[in-house]
């Protein structure tokens, strides 16, 4: 009993003199740099909208998503271009983030369209990893021409408009 009551001590010791929790490991502060939340920032909404879909958050996705949201995509075997508004953009993307393991979006080049201080559009190249399991996993490489929107130039960016120009 004595020796158990030792080893217990002396494991116990250590621990209260770290002032730590093992279960609860420092912050680390450098993941504030990552969590792009200054969304006046266009580089801090794509940021987002990767960080909300690697995390497979609905509610990140949908702050940087305007109220008056439209997506365009071109169905290529009708020949139509097709749309849907913000409502139904946040229930695809629901769909989307419940049937997948896991989502990994990378934003390459970026085209400026259109800028001023509270209207910009932006072409920009992106590969979307979807996997469904580790045998099932897409790879998507594609093109949207997004358009951004505030108010004033202290509010935050939001998505208005994205176009989808890939063709798979």
């Amino acid at each position: 009993m004595k020796a158990a009551a030792f080893v217990l001590l002396i494991i116990a010791i250590p621990a209260l003199n770290l002032s730590c929790n093992p279960f609860a490991p420092k912050l680390d502060f450098d993941l504030q740099a990552q969590l792009c939340s200054d969304l006046t920032n266009i580089e801090n909404v794509f940021c987002t909208f990767r960080n909300a879909y690697a995390f497979k958050d609905t509610t990140l996705y949908g702050s940087i998503i305007s109220p008056d949201f439209t997506f365009l995509y071109r169905d290529y075997d009708a020949g139509v271009d097709v749309q849907w508004g913000r409502d139904e953009e946040m229930r695809t993307t629901y769909g989307l983030f419940q049937s997948v393991q896991s989502l990994t979006l990378i934003w390459n080049n970026e085209v400026p369209i259109v800028a001023s201080d509270t209207l910009r559009s932006v072409q920009r190249a992106f590969n979307l990893t979807v996997t469904f399991n580790p045998s099932d996993i897409t790879r998507v490489d594609g093109n949207a021409i997004l358009t951004f929107t505030r108010p004033t130039v202290n509010d935050p960016w939001k998505i208005i408009r994205w176009r989808d120009e890939s063709n798979y």
